[in-house]
């Protein structure tokens, strides 16, 4: 917006960078005038900024830095010892990013906490609740996010499946009992392949967690 452009030029002259006297400020405080531009321009050859007046990002940059500059100069006592606030948060922030570095394990809550857990989510037992814990945070992971749930209630469309073209294998004598032996054959099939993606899900869980470097699951203990 070019009338808060030209207020923010004349406020960082007259409250940071006071280049020109106080009466010498009237063309750059008269934001109306058509000859502003001109005002703005000399303004900055004035206090020596290297870019042209076309070039608003870069600056509105230098000036900044000019006031900045100038600041520190007027308040040097002030600014000298002072610490940036976000040097300030640095070990609570890397604190709240690892939240269980700290992670008391031998704390009885924690334990408790864990092993209420373990027995909700149907997770095997384990001497080292920090493997545990990682099993719990697997199952969340692949189980019950709300992607996972949501396509876990998707329904399920069967195909037809033409019974005549499945060899049973034997005869009964009775075509009725023949086709009836299929449907339960092509289940049986159906619930072998479930069970094969389960068995290869618990792998990959398994080898999730002993693939942690510091996890030795031979000692069944986590960082030594």
């Amino acid at each position: 917006d070019e009338t808060e452009f030209r207020n923010f030029i004349v406020w960082l002259e007259d409250q940071k960078i006071r280049h020109y006297k106080i009466e010498d400020r009237g063309n750059l405080r008269n934001i109306h005038s058509d000859d502003w531009p001109k005002s703005f321009e000399k303004y900055m050859k004035d206090v020596n900024c290297p870019f042209k007046i076309q070039e608003r990002q870069e600056t509105v940059d230098w000036l900044l830095g000019l006031a900045v500059r100038l600041e520190y100069g007027d308040n040097a006592d002030k600014y000298k010892d002072s610490t940036p606030d976000g040097a300030k948060n640095t070990d609570n922030t890397a604190k709240n990013a690892e939240p269980l570095i700290n992670l008391d394990v031998n704390n009885p809550d924690f334990k408790a906490g864990v092993m209420a857990l373990a027995n909700l989510l149907q997770i095997q037992r384990h001497d080292d609740y920090l493997v545990m814990l990682k099993a719990i945070r697997i199952l969340v992971q692949e189980r019950l996010t709300q992607e996972a749930i949501a396509k876990a209630n998707q329904s399920k469309e069967g195909l037809p499946v033409a019974l005549e073209k499945h060899i049973l294998g034997f005869d009964t004598g009775d075509a009725v009992i023949n086709e009836a032996a299929q449907i339960l054959r092509l289940l049986h099939i159906e619930e072998l392949r479930e069970l094969q993606t389960k068995i290869n899900e618990a792998i990959v869980a398994v080898q999730a967690i002993i693939a942690d470097p510091k996890t030795d699951h031979r000692l069944g203990k986590v960082g030594r």
